[in-house]
């Protein structure tokens, strides 16, 4: 089980700030596709990604155990 945490448009998007993927592992722009697909939260690509608080690149693999924080562009000022 692979534990994902929302934040921003993605929380919304989904209804619910975490979701829990049933997977050994993946990698993580297999994660993404998966969540577009499963949940339609698009633009992942823009997205930063963490796994385990350390961020990852897409080819990074994510195993089960692990938590994946998503999160999306920030602006302010």
């Amino acid at each position: 089980m692979i534990k994902v945490l929302l934040f921003s448009y993605l929380q919304e998007a989904a209804g619910a700030g975490q979701l829990e993927i049933d997977s050994e592992q993946l990698t993580v722009l297999q994660l993404k596709e998966k969540l577009n697909k499963e949940y339609e939260l698009t633009n992942l690509q823009q997205v930063m990604v963490a796994i385990n608080e350390e961020y990852a690149t897409d080819e990074q693999i994510v195993a089960s155990g692990d938590t994946v924080a998503l999160i999306p562009p920030v602006s302010g000022g």
